[in-house]
């Protein structure tokens, strides 16, 4: 039998302590569309409170509307959350600018959302619409150019895996998600196909064992959105490499 002193009991508790520390820290807090728990999603105040928040990532969804630009917005419909109504990708910047989000905010263009961020954290860029990687990729590209980002400051993820193999094809070097609602198994050939850096579950489809086999093959595992503090800490139990989270202030 093996009897401990205070000292020891101290060593180990502290070694306990600092080492579940670190667990935590290696897993990564996504501020869902900015941090939409707390300002409207995908405006320039749910990043810069993302920010504030000092997420690790921030996380936000583009179209290519008619006129060619890519704007930052989830639906393909403004009518939830504009005071428009109509599909998005038919309007023209004119348009998109004279909308009203809730909070009186307005759509942002990517542009804007690159120039706030300024490179200060990693952005996932979700290509939600039709035809946006080929725009998204010049536009990432010229700010990896003149701006001082780097291919390392983003990750494309889609659930289009079409637009995911067009972006492969145009940039070889840009970290790629594949998105998906289903099995997360199944995303694994075309996570290989694509030389993805991370597969991009719903996390009610994870178990444990899941996720550890998505690992061995050399895949990240984000998954969305967890906001429950009892679900962040399953997540953390199971050793995810980040969530995507409405709420990062609970994750931390």
């Amino acid at each position: 039998m093996i009897f401990l002193n205070k000292t020891h009991l101290w060593i180990l508790c502290f070694v306990f302590v600092t080492s579940s520390i670190s667990s935590q820290k290696n897993m990564l807090v996504i501020g869902h569309r900015g941090a939409m728990g707390h300002e409207t999603e995908n405006s320039l105040p749910s990043i810069q409170k993302a920010m504030n928040m000092e997420v690790d990532m921030i996380e936000i969804d583009v179209f290519k509307i008619a006129s060619g630009e890519i704007v930052v917005f989830h639906d393909e419909k403004i009518d939830r959350l504009t005071d428009g109504k109509g599909s998005l990708e038919t309007l023209n910047l004119q348009e998109v600018k004279a909308l009203t989000l809730e909070g009186n905010h307005k759509i942002p263009l990517l542009n804007e959302v690159l120039d706030l961020i300024d490179h200060k954290v990693s952005l996932n860029i979700e290509l939600k619409g039709a035809d946006t990687a080929k725009e998204v990729n010049f536009i990432i590209s010229k700010y990896i150019q003149e701006n001082g980002w780097s291919a390392e400051d983003f990750i494309i993820s889609s659930f289009n895996w079409q637009e995911l193999e067009i972006m492969r094809q145009l940039n070889q070097d840009i970290s790629i998600a594949v998105l998906t609602e289903e099995n997360p198994l199944d995303a694994i050939p075309m996570a290989k196909k694509l030389n993805a850096t991370a597969i991009n579950p719903y996390y009610k489809t994870l178990k444990k064992e899941s996720v550890g086999h998505i690992q061995k093959l050399g895949f990240k595992v984000f998954t969305y959105t967890v906001n429950r503090p009892k679900d962040i800490k399953k997540m953390r139990k199971f050793g995810v490499d980040g969530i995507f989270t409405n709420y990062p202030e609970r994750a931390k």
